[in-house]
């Protein structure tokens, strides 16, 4: 299989100092399934191009008993399309020999390692799942103009039609780290197999691999299960960490973040339509009408609530609470409290906690939220988060929300026994989360609301289930944070 990869910056041939290879000189390397050969078909001033060459050996390949061909049939190991179109073999190729510039680093060259220059990529065949088209919208949102040409099966009977492979031409100005990483995850993405074992790390290396470009890809979803070769757990995890960098990534709606009416910023159309979306929505409709100002989000996350939350002028303090230093990183980038003023800055708090555990930070507060919390808990866990929460530091109002298991069997390919997220303990049915709420709110002096969130559906229900408890003064059970004298109310409330 082969790749070419042409610059024309002046002077070209500086395109050997980028990849440490001299444009003089074929040098070749051992791979596990075969060798790689790197030389320059071209190099002068005006133009220059280095190309990388695999040649895989059928036998090693073949080898081990977790390698299987993609064709499905006996002798599938030995005869396949693997030495000849592009996969994650020449993925793997590019790692080992191209890894300094997969990393943006050149000793001898750095600034123009860490520069854009006019780039021409050609993989002559490549297997593409999907069509040219799924080339097009892989590789054009990340600034290439692409071409993709079908291969026909056979040019002398063009009836046959095309064949599964492209040749693929991608010309662009960019660095060339980001070049190679595009190619490293989206090779075998478009072929849509694998050669190895897909294992929990390999979702480090698609994170590190998609750093600055993977997390807004509006294919991102397919692009993650591909390179994961479908495993649905490793998937979930990687979409999830690429949701917190993408919404640590969003601005706030003002720089402000103060809308002058005083109201949550609207949110676009094509947003608006999306169950998170509509979540914390009517998260902040049930705390407007608790009438809280002061209010705790346990398990924050990337503070994607957050931002909401101080968008709205009524909120005058605003706690964000995760046992994860790095989420409350997360959290604080999309609040950009680096850059807010210091009146608004007085308004946020960002602590790290675990809800297990009794917390005299958050006692006097007027509202919390649990907004997708609790099915992260092994359930013996919930009843020591049950009372940091409602028995010791007793919000006036709790608004908890989680997944209905019931609704699964809406989503393709989920059903009752599978849940939604790679993390999720358990999920509850609508009869088990009002049985916790219920309980929970007898054994605290709470009044409960039941609801909902989400389309709702005559047979399962809504999506996400919501519950809103409101603490009842007149049942008698005052704990010790109402018997608080105000003197520590007072610093309570000024901590």
């Amino acid at each position: 299989m082969l790749l070419t990869l042409t610059t024309t910056h002046r002077p070209a041939t500086d395109l050997g100092h980028l990849l440490v290879k001299h444009p003089d000189r074929v040098q070749s390397f051992d791979l596990p399934a075969g060798a790689a050969h790197v030389f320059y078909p071209e190099a002068d001033e005006a133009r220059c191009t280095a190309a990388l060459l695999v040649e895989v050996d059928p036998l090693k390949l073949g080898g081990g008993r977790k390698n299987r061909a993609p064709e499905g049939f006996a002798l599938g190991q030995y005869v396949n399309d693997r030495p000849y179109a592009a996969s994650s073999l020449l993925s793997s190729a590019l790692a080992k020999v191209f890894r300094s510039a997969l990393r943006g680093e050149s000793r001898d060259r750095p600034e123009l390692a860490a520069s854009a220059i006019p780039l021409a990529v050609r993989v002559p065949v490549l297997r593409c799942r999907g069509g040219a088209d799924l080339a097009v919208r892989i590789f054009g949102p990340l600034g290439w103009t692409v071409t993709a040409t079908p291969i026909p099966l056979d040019e002398t009977y063009p009836e046959w039609g095309d064949s599964r492979y492209v040749d693929l031409t991608l010309t662009g100005t960019l660095r060339l780290a980001d070049a190679l990483n595009h190619l490293y995850v989206l090779l075998p993405v478009l072929d849509d197999a694998k050669h190895y074992w897909v294992a929990p790390d390999e979702v480090d290396k698609l994170l590190r691999a998609g750093a600055g470009w993977l997390a807004g890809h509006p294919e991102r979803g397919l692009i993650t299960r591909r390179y994961l070769a479908h495993r649905r757990a490793l998937a979930g995890e990687a979409m999830a960490r690429l949701t917190e960098l993408r919404l640590a990534d969003e601005p706030p709606a003002d720089d402000s973040i103060e809308p002058a009416t005083g109201e949550v910023a609207a949110v676009e159309d094509v947003r608006r339509a999306s169950l998170a979306v509509r979540r914390r929505e009517a998260v902040l409709a049930a705390l407007r009408v608790s009438g809280a100002s002061r209010v705790l989000d346990l398990g924050c996350g990337g503070g994607a609530l957050l931002t909401a939350l101080v968008a709205d002028r009524r909120f005058t303090e605003v706690v964000g609470v995760d046992v994860s230093d790095r989420s409350l990183g997360l959290a604080a980038r999309r609040l950009r409290l680096d850059r807010l003023p210091e009146r608004q800055r007085d308004r946020i708090r960002l602590w790290q906690s675990a809800l297990t555990y009794r917390d005299d930070r958050l006692r006097g507060y007027d509202a919390a939220v649990l907004m997708e919390v609790v099915e992260h808990l092994d359930p013996p866990r919930l009843p020591a988060l049950e009372d940091a929460v409602f028995g010791h530091a007793r919000p006036g109002t709790v608004v908890v929300t989680t997944p209905n298991v019931e609704y699964n069997v809406r989503y393709e390919g989920l059903g009752p026994d599978r849940f939604r997220h790679a993390d999720h303990r358990f999920e509850w049915t609508r009869a088990e989360f009002a049985a916790w709420v219920d309980r929970v709110a007898a054994a605290h002096g709470y009044t409960a609301v039941l609801g909902g969130v989400g389309d709702d559906d005559p047979e399962v229900g809504t999506p996400t289930q919501m519950a809103v408890l409101t603490r009842d003064d007149r049942s008698g059970q005052r704990d010790n944070n109402d018997s608080t004298d105000s003197t520590d109310r007072k610093e309570a409330t000024n901590r």
